[in-house]
């Protein structure tokens, strides 16, 4: 991939030598001498300036290859100087502008970074992350063999841990609301919803590092459903903690939730043998 060359010429670092020199450039006619400061300011870091020069270059020199690299120039401004924002739309543009340009992989790559660094703390609105997942997915698909591969395959499954936050948070808020009845509209429970959002985030997201607690609250959840149900539904209930106790001991043999798992599945085996007993006198009478 082609780099940034170094800019050899004597009368731009001159006239960057002062503000009034560079407010000299800004109001130049020549685009081609106005490129070149942009492009020393841009080595330099000095992105401010920087790209108040390429905003008017890259529509002055579209369709060659300046305007190809003024652009890529002005989005990686925005870039540094943390407006992700703005980056990730010039970069976008790029990519539209260019499909096949030069810089089209790199600007794919950080089009999609940007986004990356917008996503927000999973206790809010989730939509830039599910934007930054796309254009990351979109990355690998163009390019599978990427040297940049691993770090957008980080980036993946950073966003995905934080989707799964957000569900696993939900999945809480349902279970400490407990047996609380005001928000269950539609009938069920907040422990059988708990289990409805904890099953489906490990159904969208299996190979979550947050699997294990996942699965926990699930268990936690089955248990307490099963002590607060009716006689004729509780064997049945607690028939499904132990299923479930025996699934969660058996991909995490080692878990630190295993002693409270243990006195689940404890509880429950007596409980399911009390209910038979119940059951069998009942049908005596």
């Amino acid at each position: 991939m082609r780099k940034f060359l170094p800019i050899t010429l004597i009368s731009a670092l001159f006239m960057l030598s002062s503000c009034n020199s560079y407010n000299r450039v800004l109001k130049s006619t020549d685009y081609d001498y106005k490129y070149e400061v942009a492009k020393e300011c841009y080595m330099a870091g000095q992105y401010t300036r920087s790209y108040q020069l390429l905003e008017e270059l890259y529509m002055a020199m579209k369709g060659s290859d300046r305007g190809e690299e003024s652009l890529f120039m002005l989005s990686m401004c925005y870039y540094n100087l943390r407006d992700y924002e703005t980056a990730a739309m010039y970069l976008e543009r790029y990519v539209k502008s260019y499909p096949k340009g030069e810089y089209t992989e790199l600007a794919r790559f950080y089009c999609g970074r940007a986004s990356f660094l917008q996503s927000p703390d999973p206790r809010l609105d989730q939509s830039p992350t599910y934007t930054a997942l796309t254009q990351l997915q979109d990355f690998l698909e163009f390019y599978p063999y990427s040297e940049l591969r691993e770090d957008v395959n980080d980036m993946i499954y950073e966003l995905q841990n934080r989707l799964v936050q957000k569900e696993y948070d939900s999945a809480k808020l349902y279970y400490n609301m407990g047996g609380y009845i005001g928000n269950c509209f539609y009938g069920g429970s907040n422990y059988e919803a708990c289990i409805i959002t904890a099953e489906n985030a490990l159904k969208t997201f299996p190979y979550t590092r947050m699997r294990e607690d996942l699965y926990m609250l699930i268990l936690r959840s089955r248990y307490q459903l099963a002590q607060r149900s009716v006689i004729e539904k509780s064997e049945e209930r607690f028939q499904q903690t132990i299923d479930e106790y025996f699934g969660f001991k058996n991909e995490f043999p080692n878990s630190k939730y295993m002693k409270e798992a243990d006195q689940i599945f404890k509880h429950s085996s007596s409980k399911v043998k009390l209910d038979k007993n119940i059951q069998e006198q009942l049908s005596s009478k």
